[in-house]
C-alpha cells in the first residue's frame, strides 16, 4: 500500500511538471544580408505572448503552449510564420524586404526599392549602421562607402557638407524624406543643416543610383536619396542619448514612444540639443532638433498620421578659401585655418555665419478601399527662415586688420573704433546678411490597385506651390552712424541704416503640377515596370529694388517636363539575379541664374530650355547565406545641361571678391562600373567593400555668363569645355570595411576609403578663347587620398535597460588632404583655392533604451 502511495505521488508530480512546463523558443532574426534586425517582433499566434529581439537580433520566448506557430515580423519586411512542437532553437531567421509592409511607414510607398525585385542599383543603410558609424559626421558622409558617392564637409561648417552621386551635384539628386521631395524649389540644392536631427529617428536611408524607383515627378539624374523616419511601429518606451567629441562637441537628446495603445493612437517624440566649437577655427555651432509623429488608426480602412520635424541652428562658416601655399604658411598648416572670424569686445565674432530654421509638417491619410486598392495622400508644408552673414567693405578680412599676421583672427574692435571716429562720414565696413525665407505647400496622392495577380497599377498627382523671399539686409554698422550703399539699385549711394535692404530684394515663385503612373508586373522569377510622368513648372518673379516703379513683376514662364522609364529584374535562381533599366526624361532649368538673367532683374533668359537625359543600366546580383554582391554598368547622357559656378575672383584688385558663372547648352556623358559586396566570414567577422570606376566627360562646348556679386555682367561668350573631365567629384573610389565581434557584446570596425581622379571646379574665363594653348586643358587634378575610420561598440545592461556605448575615430592616421578645389587662372595647383578635409576627429556616445 505504501509503495502504491509513493507511485501515485510520483505520477502526480510528473503530471504537474508537465502541466506547468514552459516551452522555450530561441533564435536570431536577420535581414537579407544576414545582418541582425534589433526590435523585430516575435508573437505566438492566437495568444498575447510575444517578445522583441535585442541589439544582436536574438530572442528568447517562453510560453505555456507546447506546440503552435510564431509570427516573426519587422517593419519593411515580409512576416514569417514558423511552427514549433516543444522547445526549439530556430537558428537564424532571415526576413525578406517587402514594399507592401513599407507602406505603413512611407508616405507614398512609391520610392523604396526592394532587393531582387526593383531593377535599380541600390544601397540601403539601416538605423543600426547609422547610429554606430555616424558619430560627429553628417548625413552625406555616412554614405561615403556607397558606390558612386563623393561626400565632403566643404568649408567645414556644421551642416555645410555636400554630396555628389555618379558625378552629379545635389541639385540633380532627388532627396526625399518619407517620400516627400526636399530639394530647394528654386535651385535644387539640399542644405543638410536643415535635417541635422533626423539621424536620431531614421529607420533607414536608401540610395538609388541612376533612374531610381521613384514614381513621383521628381526627375533625378544622379539618383535618389530617400530617408525614412520611424513611425507608430515603435514600441512603447524611449531612448536617451548623450555624446561628446573633439573641439567641444556635445549632443544630448531623448526619444519617447507610446507604441500603439488600446485606443489605436500612437505618438513618437524626439528632441536633441547639439553644440560645439567646430574642427575648423571660428565655426562654433548650436542647434536644436525635434521630431514628432502622431498616428491614429480610425478603423481597418483609414489611418491618419501627422509628422513634423526641423532643426533650428546657427553656425560659423569658412566661406573664403586659400591656395595650398597660403594654407601651409598658416600657423596650423591650413586644415583648421579660417580667415572669416575674429574677436569683438573679447568675444568671438563671425564674418561668415549661417542661421536657419526650416520646419516641415505633413498630414498623411491612408485609405484601404478593398483588398486590391488603396490610396495614400500627404498634405505637407514647409516654412524656412534665415540667412548667411557676409561683409561689406574692404577692411574686414584684409591682412592689415588682423590681430597679428595674415593667419590671425580679425580685429573687429579696430574697425569699430575707426567707424566711430568717422562720425558723419559713415562706416567704412559693415556686416550684411543674405536673407532667405520661403513658404512651401504640397500635396502628394497615390492610388495603387492590383489589376490582376500579376499586374499592378500605381498612379497619382504631385502638386507644389512655393514662394521664396530673397534680399540683402544691413545687419550691423560696427559702431558707425550709417553706411553708403556701394551696390546698385534704387538706393545706390544712399546712407543705409540697420535693417535697410540692398543689392537685391525679390520674390521667386514656383508652381508645379504633375501626374505619374506606373504598371508593375511580377510573376515567379520576373518583375518589371513601365513608368511615365509629366509635370508643368511655372516660374515667376517680383523685384522690389532695382526698378523705377519700386516693384516689377516678370512674365510667367512655363516648362513642360516629361519622362518615361522601364526595367525588369529576373531571378535566375535563389542566388543569382540580373536586371536592366532604361529611361528618357526632360528637366526644367532652375529659376536661379537660368530662367532669369540675374538676381537683380526680372528679365527672362530667352535661351533657357529643358535639359534632356537618357540613361541605361544593367546589373547583376548574387545572394547566399554568407555572401552578397552586386555589379552595375551605367551610361547617362545629359544634353543641354545648365550649371552654376561660384569661385574666388583671381583678380586681387577687383572690387568683387567672388564671381558667379552660369553655363548652358552643355552636353555630358557619365558612364562607369560599380561593384559592392558583403561577406559574413563567420559569426564574428563581417567584410564589406565597393569599387566605383567612373568616366565622366563634357561632350560639347557651352555658353557662359559671368557676373560679379552685384549682378554686373563681366563675360558672355562660348566656353570651350568639350572633352574636358567633369569636375568636383572623385571619379574613382574604393572602400573596404571589417567588423569583428571581440566579445559577445563588443565589436570593433575598421573602414578604408580611397578617392581619386578628382578635378577642381574649372574657372570659366580660362576657356573663353580658342587661341590659347591651354583652352582644352583639363582642370587641375587634385591628389588622391586614403582615409581610415575606426569604431568600437559595447552593449551592456544598466539595471533592466539595454545600453550601448559607441566610439569613433575618423581619419585615424590624421591624413592631410584636399577635399574641394577651385581652379585658378593658370590651371595648376599653384593658384587653385582649396578646402582641406578634417584631420583626426573622435566621438563617444551612449544610448540607453528604456
Amino acid at each position: 500500500m505504501r509503495k502504491f502511495k509513493h507511485l501515485l505521488m510520483v505520477a502526480v508530480l510528473c503530471t504537474s511538471a508537465t502541466i506547468f512546463a514552459q516551452t522555450k523558443l530561441t533564435g536570431k532574426v536577420v535581414d537579407e544580408t544576414s545582418q541582425p534586425l534589433p526590435g523585430a517582433s516575435i508573437v505566438v499566434k492566437g495568444s498575447s505572448t510575444g517578445v522583441s529581439t535585442d541589439f544582436d537580433g536574438n530572442f528568447t520566448l517562453e510560453t505555456a503552449i507546447s506546440n503552435g506557430t510564431i509570427e516573426v515580423s519587422f517593419v519593411g519586411y515580409e512576416a514569417k510564420n514558423l511552427t514549433f512542437n516543444g522547445s526549439k532553437n530556430f537558428g537564424s531567421i532571415a526576413l525578406n524586404p517587402s514594399a507592401e509592409s513599407l507602406e505603413e511607414i512611407i508616405i507614398t510607398a512609391v520610392s523604396f526599392a526592394v532587393d531582387r525585385k526593383t531593377p535599380v542599383a541600390v544601397s540601403t543603410i539601416k538605423s543600426e549602421a547609422i547610429e554606430v558609424k555616424l558619430g560627429t559626421q553628417e548625413f552625406p558622409e555616412i554614405l561615403k562607402s556607397t558606390p558612386g558617392v563623393y561626400a565632403t564637409k566643404a568649408g567645414g561648417g556644421y551642416g555645410d557638407s555636400r554630396i555628389n552621386l555618379r558625378g552629379f551635384e545635389s541639385n540633380n539628386i532627388a532627396v526625399m524624406i518619407n517620400g516627400i521631395p526636399v530639394n530647394d524649389m528654386e535651385n535644387g540644392r539640399v542644405y543638410w543643416s536643415n535635417w541635422a536631427g533626423l539621424s536620431d529617428v531614421t529607420s533607414a536611408m536608401q540610395v538609388q543610383r541612376g533612374l531610381g524607383a521613384s514614381k513621383v515627378a521628381v526627375p533625378s539624374i544622379g539618383g535618389t536619396i530617400n530617408i525614412i523616419s520611424k513611425s507608430y511601429d515603435a514600441e512603447m518606451g524611449g531612448i536617451i542619448r548623450y555624446g561628446i567629441g573633439n573641439d567641444g562637441y556635445k549632443k544630448y537628446g531623448v526619444t519617447l514612444s507610446t507604441g500603439l495603445m488600446d485606443n489605436d493612437f500612437a505618438a513618437t517624440v524626439s528632441a536633441a540639443k547639439i553644440n560645439g566649437d567646430g574642427y575648423v577655427d571660428g565655426t562654433q555651432f548650436d542647434g536644436y532638433n525635434y521630431f514628432i509623429n502622431l498616428t491614429k488608426i480610425i478603423n481597418a480602412n483609414h489611418k491618419l498620421a501627422f509628422t513634423a520635424f526641423g532643426a533650428q541652428q546657427t553656425h560659423g562658416q569658412r566661406y573664403n578659401n586659400l591656395t595650398i601655399a597660403q594654407n601651409r604658411a598658416t600657423e596650423q598648416g591650413g586644415k583648421r585655418f579660417n580667415p572669416d572670424w575674429g574677436y569683438r569686445d573679447g568675444e568671438v565674432e563671425h564674418l561668415s555665419y549661417n542661421f536657419y530654421h526650416k520646419p516641415q509638417m505633413s498630414l498623411n491619410h491612408y485609405w484601404t478601399i478593398n483588398d486590391r486598392t488603396n490610396i495614400s495622400t500627404a498634405l505637407y508644408a514647409s516654412f524656412g527662415s534665415g540667412g548667411g552673414r557676409r561683409d561689406g567693405g574692404s577692411k574686414l578680412g584684409s591682412d592689415e586688420y588682423r590681430l597679428g599676421g595674415f593667419d590671425q583672427p580679425i580685429d573687429f574692435d579696430r574697425v569699430v573704433e575707426e567707424n566711430i571716429a568717422n562720425g558723419l562720414a559713415g562706416s567704412s565696413d559693415v556686416i550684411l546678411a543674405s536673407k532667405n525665407s520661403h513658404k512651401w505647400y504640397g500635396v502628394l496622392s497615390t492610388l495603387k490597385t492590383d489589376l490582376s495577380e500579376t499586374l499592378a497599377l500605381t498612379a497619382g498627382i504631385d502638386a507644389r506651390y512655393y514662394v521664396g523671399k530673397h534680399y540683402y539686409e544691413l545687419m550691423d554698422l560696427l559702431g558707425g552712424q550709417f553706411w553708403l550703399n556701394t551696390y546698385g539699385g534704387n538706393n545706390a549711394g544712399e546712407p543705409l541704416k540697420v535693417g535697410d535692404k540692398l543689392n537685391k530684394d525679390y520674390d521667386g515663385k514656383v508652381v508645379r503640377g504633375g501626374l505619374f503612373a506606373q504598371l508593375e508586373y511580377s510573376k515567379d522569377k520576373l518583375a518589371g515596370f513601365l513608368s511615365t510622368s509629366a509635370s508643368n513648372v511655372q516660374y515667376s518673379k517680383e523685384e522690389y529694388l532695382n526698378y523705377a516703379s519700386g516693384a516689377e513683376k516678370s512674365e510667367k514662364v512655363n516648362f513642360l517636363e516629361y519622362g518615361i522609364k522601364g526595367g525588369a529584374n529576373y531571378n535566375l535562381d535563389d542566388t543569382n539575379n540580373v536586371f536592366a533599366n532604361v529611361g528618357y526624361f526632360t528637366k526644367a532649368p532652375f529659376l536661379t541664374d537660368f530662367v532669369f538673367t540675374s538676381d537683380q532683374s526680372v528679365e527672362v533668359n530667352e535661351n533657357a530650355e529643358n535639359e534632356k537625359v537618357f540613361s541605361a543600366e544593367i546589373g547583376y546580383g548574387y545572394r547566399s547565406s554568407n555572401f552578397s554582391a552586386n555589379v552595375n554598368i551605367y551610361n547617362t547622357s545629359w544634353l543641354d545641361k545648365s550649371k552654376v559656378l561660384s569661385y574666388r575672383n583671381p583678380d586681387q584688385n577687383a572690387t568683387s571678391d567672388f564671381l558667379y558663372g552660369s553655363l548652358s547648352g552643355l552636353d555630358a556623358l557619365h558612364q562607369g562600373v560599380e561593384v559592392d559586396f558583403r561577406y559574413n566570414a563567420n559569426d564574428k567577422l563581417t567584410l564589406t567593400g565597393m569599387a566605383s570606376l567612373g568616366n565622366w566627360n563634357w561632350k560639347s562646348d557651352g555658353y557662359g555668363v559671368v557676373r560679379d556679386e552685384g549682378g554686373n555682367l563681366l563675360t558672355e561668350e562660348t566656353v570651350y569645355a568639350k572633352d574636358l573631365k567633369v569636375s568636383d567629384a572623385a571619379q574613382t573610389t574604393f572602400a573596404l570595411g571589417a567588423t569583428y565581434k571581440l566579445l559577445p557584446s563588443t565589436s570593433i570596425s575598421l573602414d578604408y576609403n580611397y578617392a581619386g581622379d578628382i578635378y577642381a571646379k574649372f574657372y570659366v574665363n580660362r576657356r573663353t578663347s580658342n587661341t590659347a594653348d591651354n583652352f582644352r586643358q583639363d582642370p587641375w587634378k587634385m591628389p588622391s587620398y586614403n582615409l581610415f575610420d575606426f569604431g568600437i561598440t559595447h552593449k551592456f545592461q544598466i539595471g533592466d535597460f539595454d545600453a550601448r556605448l559607441t566610439g569613433n575615430i575618423n581619419n585615424l592616421f590624421n591624413v592631410e588632404y584636399v577635399s574641394d578645389a577651385f581652379e585658378g587662372s593658370t590651371g595648376t595647383y599653384t593658384d587653385a583655392n582649396v578646402y582641406y578635409g578634417y584631420g583626426r576627429t573622435y566621438s563617444v556616445g551612449i544610448k540607453v533604451n528604456f
